[in-house]
């Protein structure tokens, strides 16, 4: 699919926002007055920023509202209801901490769960699609929710905790990648299936069904080539991973802890990059593309 920038951004920093919520409302930290709205100022940037950015991608982002009556058979619309209700949640379970230095805890244990909710609904968006078999799997959602937590961690500085998810998310990155390479081929979507022609033989792509592109051309086919994303995997893994882990090893030093989260927001906007560039969507099938 073609990698929009908008919604590169989305996935990152929302995941990343919504992940530092989980561990301010499960108590990791417990900053209290001008220190805690710092914190939460920071974690609404960065989560309500993604969400925000996520509709320069719709063709009408006036009608972005409409999405929330479509909640019982859209992940979107439930991502859309659960992002409300956490930063509903979290809004009130800080102002305890603003204003009256109270943690309240139980405030705080729903709306670690709600954030949780919206990156798991977000990710569904994308697992559910059985148009894109790489996607279509119990590592899209794992991923994100590991990204998230891993990122709020390395954020929120529980260095030991994100030391282990960075060092699980690497691992399970490589399998998803490694997995996912033979998923399409897997699926048994060929030619013959995308055009409905497989019941008189063999189908093979003689000419585009037209001269010019359009919008299914333009937003799900796009190739990488297999070196420049291999590439492209290696670098991924150092940023998004390795380096931070390394850095987290080292004596604790701001500007090292700086760098860890800079590498990893660099890594994971690669990753995210790569998740929508080698989404095998099926209809490319029907333009003699795959």
């Amino acid at each position: 699919m073609h990698p929009a920038a908008s919604v590169i951004l989305f996935n990152t920093f929302s995941g990343l926002g919504f992940g530092l919520l989980f561990w301010l409302g499960l108590g990791a930290l417990v900053p209290t007055g001008m220190g805690a709205f710092i914190w939460f100022a920071i974690a609404y940037i960065l989560a309500v920023g993604g969400l925000i950015a996520s509709t320069f991608h719709l063709g009408h982002p006036e009608r972005a509202i409409k999405a929330f009556s479509q909640w019982k058979t859209s992940w979107l619309s439930r991502e859309g209801i659960c992002a409300v209700f956490a930063l509903i949640v979290m809004a009130i379970y800080g102002a305890g901490l603003v204003f009256a230095g109270t943690r309240l805890g139980l405030v705080g244990f729903i709306g670690a769960i709600a954030s949780l909710g919206v990156v798991f609904t977000t990710s569904m968006i994308y697992a559910q699609m059985k148009t894109v078999p790489r996607w279509r799997h119990w590592t899209t959602p794992t991923m994100y929710l590991l990204l998230s937590i891993g990122g709020g961690a390395l954020l929120s500085g529980q260095i030991r905790i994100a030391a282990v998810l960075l060092i699980a998310g690497g691992i399970l990155q490589i399998f998803a990648w490694a997995s996912g390479d033979t998923r399409f081929q897997a699926s048994g979507t060929n030619m013959e299936t995308a055009t409905g022609l497989g019941h008189i033989g063999k189908v093979r792509a003689f000419e585009p069904p037209h001269t010019g592109t359009n919008y299914l051309m333009h937003e799900f086919i796009h190739q990488v080539g297999r070196k420049h994303a291999d590439q492209l995997r290696i670098i991924t893994i150092g940023l998004a991973f390795i380096l931070p882990v390394l850095l987290l090893l080292l004596p604790f030093n701001h500007i090292f802890a700086a760098l860890a989260v800079l590498s990893h927001i660099a890594g994971v906007l690669m990753l995210r990059w790569l998740f929508f560039a080698q989404a095998e969507h099926v209809v490319g099938l029907y333009y003699g593309k795959r």
